[in-house]
């Protein structure tokens, strides 16, 4: 019998602002536990809680993204709960009139196009965090308040590779809006799913949702999981239970938390310590004036103005810093064409062979620039410039006297390169004859003992012609 996955996704993403949704506290991660803290974020009685309007700005900026319905008038509600990491005992959220609406975003799978609906974009306070110990349970509140956006979607995923072409993408817009860090190590992105199964044809199945979430990986993991755990309770005669389950990465399965049969009462009713947030048509002009230029335009962009491939655009965009270093070097070096394939091929397999994410890249633009001029005006070697990229990589060397310390600058002199060519057909006169009596494929081996005795410095191209020219002599 087939059978087809039903899934939706709730995405926490939090919120790049200097301080926390309601209080002046850092938003920064880290610190020691409980430092990040004021009466407010505390729930101390008789605070007031006042509302960051940077937290409503990166909100309507996703949601006109999303092409979502910006609501003009929209509120916070209070949805009541007792758990130890939320100080209040509720959680200022909004359920009833959320800032964003029925959007959507276009995902491509093997070149097939699907829209995958937004349901609602709304703000809300993050709790605090659990740190469980052997014996005892402590509890870090620096994270409480912390300003998150919650991103629904319609339940219009059909399969695990929909789901992680929604999430890349979704971090992608995130990270070019430049409103989430989206370092899913550190909590700031987060998903919950929601999945069920069912025969083709038949009504919606009976969904469960699935916790701690924090990886692609695990995201993939956990969906092929509990399909499989679904489908084998009912192809045995039983029924799915309505839960909310947790996802263990280490053990790669899930547990029940807590069931979902007869949904808790939240008690949602109006904040009353927080005004109604009206956004008027200047304020929505000016921020969505402030959306800057998204992956998928630059990488338009890239194949337009620079003749760059589409395969080579895409690695260029892959992170909002890895563009931002192409087009600070290809502006220095005035080549753009040499700069893509500089940052796409060496700088790329350097990161990879150090371990360093796009995030954390750090490497001297103007170095760089150095480099790409010398090589594009014949003074250096490819062989050379790949060595000295690494070295100002790897130990911020500066160019110019690394060639001049290694001795790198291309031989380009005509009777240096002569007698080395000379030289080398002294040496190698079997290979020589071999040439001259039609074996072409012996003249890749006299160009590398060529280049060899010119150190490697030598200029390919006069090099090549020389020596072909002292063959055919």
């Amino acid at each position: 019998m087939n059978w087809e996955l039903v899934m939706g996704l709730e995405v926490h993403a939090e919120l790049s602002t200097k301080t926390k949704i309601f209080c002046s506290c850092t938003t920064g991660f880290g610190g020691p536990p409980n430092t990040h803290v004021c009466p407010i974020c505390a729930g101390m009685p008789g605070t007031l809680p006042r509302l960051n309007r940077k937290v409503v700005e990166y909100a309507v900026m996703l949601g006109l993204t999303l092409d979502c319905t910006i609501a003009k008038n929209c509120k916070f509600d209070r949805k009541n709960y007792f758990y130890p990491d939320l100080p209040k005992a509720f959680q200022v959220s909004q359920l009833y009139a959320p800032i964003c609406r029925d959007g959507h975003m276009e995902i491509s799978i093997d070149g097939n196009k699907k829209s995958i609906g937004i349901r609602q974009i709304h703000m809300e306070e993050d709790a605090g965090k659990l740190v469980h110990g052997q014996v005892n349970t402590f509890i870090d509140y620096n994270r409480s308040c912390v300003p998150l956006l919650e991103i629904v979607t319609q339940p219009d995923f059909r399969s695990k590779s929909e789901v992680l072409a929604y999430l890349e993408q979704l971090r992608e817009t995130l990270l070019y809006l430049g409103i989430c860090d989206c370092k899913m190590q550190e909590g700031s992105l987060r998903a919950d799913l929601n999945l069920s199964v069912r025969r083709l044809g038949d009504q919606m199945g009976t969904r469960t949702e699935m916790k701690n979430l924090n990886s692609f990986k695990a995201v993939g993991r956990a969906i092929e999981y509990e399909a499989e755990r679904q489908i084998d309770i009912l192809e045995s005669g039983g029924k799915v239970v309505q839960e909310t389950r947790r996802w263990d990465d280490d053990a790669g399965h899930s547990y029940g938390m807590r069931s979902k049969e007869n949904a808790p009462d939240y008690r949602y009713f109006p904040e009353p310590d927080l005004l109604p947030i009206e956004i008027d048509d200047t304020w929505l002009s000016n921020i969505k004036n402030t959306i800057p230029e998204l992956a998928a335009q630059k990488r338009q962009r890239y194949v337009r103005d620079y003749r760059i491939s589409e395969d080579e655009a895409s690695v260029l965009t892959i992170h909002k810093n890895i563009s931002a270093l192409f087009e600070q070097l290809a502006d220095k070096s005035k080549e753009a064409l040499e700069s893509a394939h500089l940052i796409s091929g060496s700088i790329m397999q350097l990161m990879n062979k150090a371990g360093i994410l796009p995030e954390d890249l750090a490497v001297d633009v103007q170095k760089l620039a150095v480099l790409v001029t010398l090589v594009i005006e014949g003074k250096i070697n490819r062989s050379a410039y790949k060595e000295i990229v690494e070295a100002v990589f790897t130990d911020n060397a500066d160019p110019e006297a690394y060639i001049a310390e290694k001795g790198l600058l291309m031989v380009s002199d005509n009777d240096t390169i002569i007698q080395a060519a000379k030289a080398v057909l002294s040496l190698h006169t079997d290979a020589a004859s071999d040439y001259r009596a039609g074996k072409d494929k012996v003249f890749g081996f006299l160009m590398g003992e060529l280049m060899k005795k010119l150190g490697g410095t030598g200029n390919p191209a006069m090099a090549k012609e020389t020596l072909k020219k002292l063959l055919e002599e």
